[in-house]
């Protein structure tokens, strides 16, 4: 049975922690970030993980904070990390919300932030552009395919963003 969760995926930097922000101001649910999920678990940043243990090791610890979302949590938005949503049982977990978005649109969301050098440090396949327009492009149509819902997020106000996934809730 599926749970009542709303699961935020999309690449990395689209803004999936500030939509889950936004519905949890405009719902009666709690949010969780399974990235904030594993650094705490960790007890390090998500950078540091894939620099000394690498990206399967970290994509293990995914796993295994997917399989506890689907036993344990409920009435919850939960923003994901880009590559969160290969997991096995992301549709047992809650409704899936793809927030969509043009590659060039996400960095200018991040290049127009305040803290853009910290927002671009803090991601480790961003690093690198070329590889991460790769990345963007081959992950998009995967994205699309297994979401219940999608929303393009790009240039759009967060409360129009916001106000789409609860009326399609």
């Amino acid at each position: 049975m599926k749970k009542n969760n709303i699961i935020l995926i999309g690449f990395m930097g689209v803004g999936k922690g500030t939509v889950a922000r936004a519905l949890v101001s405009a719902s009666d649910f709690y949010a969780i970030d399974t990235d904030d999920l594993i650094e705490s678990m960790e007890n390090r940043r998500i950078k540091k993980i894939f620099k000394v243990e690498g990206e399967p090791y970290f994509r293990n610890l995914e796993k295994k904070t997917a399989i506890w979302l689907e036993k344990s949590v409920d009435n919850t938005i939960i923003s994901t990390g880009g590559g969160f949503f290969k997991q096995e049982n992301l549709n047992k977990i809650g409704k899936v919300v793809y927030l969509k978005s043009t590659f060039q649109g996400i960095l200018n969301r991040i290049n127009a932030a305040p803290n853009a050098a910290n927002k671009l440090r803090k991601r480790p396949l961003l690093q690198d552009m070329e590889a991460a327009t790769k990345l963007f492009n081959e992950r998009a149509p995967q994205y699309e395919s297994c979401a219940d819902i999608v929303v393009n997020v790009e240039n759009k106000d967060i409360n129009l963003i916001v106000e789409e996934i609860l009326g399609q809730i």
